[in-house]
């Protein structure tokens, strides 16, 4: 099948190989290189591109919000014209199967739409106005309006575990442009043929609709330096990245030692703690354990909300419990995991977790398979092992958890006290569990970016109300989301406007709201014009 793919980097419209640094794809499910060499930006080109997209940013934040929107739709259209074509050469470089792809592209071109949705109705800019009270005694107050507006090209780095939802024309590169930023991505080296597919697509739809040259930008390489450049470029204003704690750390360290730091917007991971309460593991033990084997067994494990943590009392339904969730993960199987640097990690991980006291294994899953494969684990352990020992919280990126038994409620309440910052935390309870446990809840709030009641972590709704984030470490920053459409306040900053006149004010905050946008004037939403 002819696919087209040069291998070079994206400097904006133009295409350049200028290194002698190259490198392959690898195919997960048999380890062996796929076609096409790509060849590793150098410095000169990473500066090209941010160049190119600090000059593009000029011009098109000050594009309409209207423009925008059919940019992101184009976008999304481009996208999913690829076809079957796109998708084959996903499965060849990750080993996910075609309906996870073909889903995860659904989920993608979606959330393209959702933004552009969000620009056409126009109140997330936050308008505020504060109008002149020129006879107010002791001192008059002058006219004050502010906005949200955006900060400039922002540095994209793709995740290995999505690669269409959460790489080049994912979630940060839409809420990027939503916003009114250029973007520069660093292509993830593990899916370059899908990065440089997707990035053709969004190419595009620049020219399709007309917006400047180098408003999109996108840089391949498998060194830690192409990542720094862009980091580092005095032009870059943000980082929005997804993948491991050391990569997202990494790259937060790097832009606080700038001259002029910048906002780095890392989601690194998380264990995502289950609690099963007395109530729920008595009336519904068996669905519990079936269903936490299928969310940790999941995409081979292989996601950030991936239930690595499971607390419950000690009782007999706790004990029937985990014998059902070791029956179910006797009768799991292995999977392909993306990398072989992945499946490394996660076969380190197993082997520490065995080697550690008061940890035991409870049940393991079948090895099948070649390729990078990584088999289902399941360990068990007591309260006192869990809180003497911080390294049981931390994450093992694929189809493992552990099940820590306490004995009555105070120790979940230490334990809950104990965990670090995690992107979500899973209530399984009955009413009158809730109701017992509100104190908990209350822990769990600070903990936490998503709390869920009777489900599991694996599967996140892109909708206006979710939030993908949490305290650290999950993230760099915990009042922000990567997932639904506040994820486009990581991109701007408030800019306050005093005693303007009302010609030259931005169009949301003119007397006559010409947008009709929903604002808050003086102290009041309404979409209200005046004169």
């Amino acid at each position: 099948m002819k696919m087209d793919l040069t291998g070079k980097n994206f400097i904006g419209h133009e295409r350049s190989s200028a290194g002698k640094k190259t490198f392959k794809a690898i195919n997960p499910v048999n380890g062996k290189e796929l076609e096409t060499i790509f060849h590793e930006a150098t410095p000169a080109e990473v500066d090209g591109a941010v160049r190119k997209g600090e000059a593009a940013f000029k011009i098109y934040r000050n594009i309409s919000r209207q423009k925008k929107a059919d940019f992101l739709n184009q976008i999304a259209d481009e996208f999913f014209a690829k076809g079957d074509e796109l998708i084959q050469r996903c499965m060849a470089e990750t080993g996910l199967p075609e309906t996870r792809l073909t889903g995860e592209r659904g989920r993608t071109t979606n959330q393209l739409r959702l933004f552009a949705e969000l620009l056409r109705e126009g109140s997330w800019c936050d308008a505020r106005i504060d109008r002149a009270q020129p006879d107010r005694q002791p001192v008059p107050k002058p006219d004050i309006r502010s906005m949200q507006k955006a900060l400039g090209p922002v540095g994209i780095f793709g995740a290995s575990n999505f690669p269409l939802a959460f790489s080049v024309g994912g979630g940060d590169t839409a809420s990027a442009l939503a916003a009114g930023c250029s973007v520069v991505v660093k292509a993830h080296p593990a899916h370059p043929g899908t990065c440089e597919m997707v990035g053709n697509a969004i190419l595009a739809a620049v020219q399709k609709s007309g917006m400047p040259d180098g408003v999109f930008n996108m840089v391949q390489g498998k060194s830690i330096g192409v990542g720094m450049a862009i980091v580092k470029h005095p032009l870059i204003r943000a980082i929005g990245f997804t993948g491991s704690f050391r990569g997202g750390k990494a790259l937060f360290d790097a832009a606080s030692q700038r001259s002029v730091p910048i906002p780095v917007f890392a989601e690194m991971g998380s264990t995502n703690p289950v609690f099963i309460l007395p109530g729920a593991v008595k009336e519904k033990h068996e669905e519990i354990a079936r269903g936490l084997a299928a969310s940790v067994t999941l995409g081979v494990g292989q996601f950030c909300t991936n239930p690595g943590l499971v607390f419950l009392q000690r009782s007999e339904a706790a004990e029937a419990f985990k014998n059902a969730v070791a029956e179910n993960f006797k009768e799991s199987i292995s999977g392909t995991m993306l990398t072989a640097g992945i499946q490394k990690a996660y076969k380190s991980g197993l082997e520490k977790l065995g080697a550690t006291t008061g940890v035991l294994s409870l049940a393991e899953g079948r090895e099948l398979g070649e390729g990078f494969q990584g088999k289902p684990v399941i360990f068990q352990t007591k309260a006192e092992y869990f809180l003497t020992n911080p390294k049981l919280e931390e994450e093992v990126f694929g189809p493992s958890t552990i099940i820590t038994v306490a004995d009555d409620k105070s120790d979940l309440l230490k334990i809950a006290e104990s965990l670090s910052g995690h992107l979500t935390a899973t209530l399984w309870a009955n009413e009158n569990d809730l109701c017992s446990y509100a104190d908990l809840v209350h822990i769990l709030e600070c903990k936490a970016g998503r709390l869920i009641v009777n489900g599991f972590p694996t599967g996140v709704e892109v909708c206006h109300a979710m939030i993908h984030g949490g305290p650290f470490p999950a993230t760099t920053d915990s009042r922000i989301t990567s997932v639904g459409t506040t994820a486009v306040r990581r991109f701007t900053r408030p800019v306050c406007y005093q005693n303007f006149p009302d010609s030259v004010l931005p169009e949301e905050l003119k007397n006559e709201n010409p947008l009709n946008i929903m604002r808050l004037v003086d102290g009041k939403y309404t979409r209200e014009r005046f004169i």
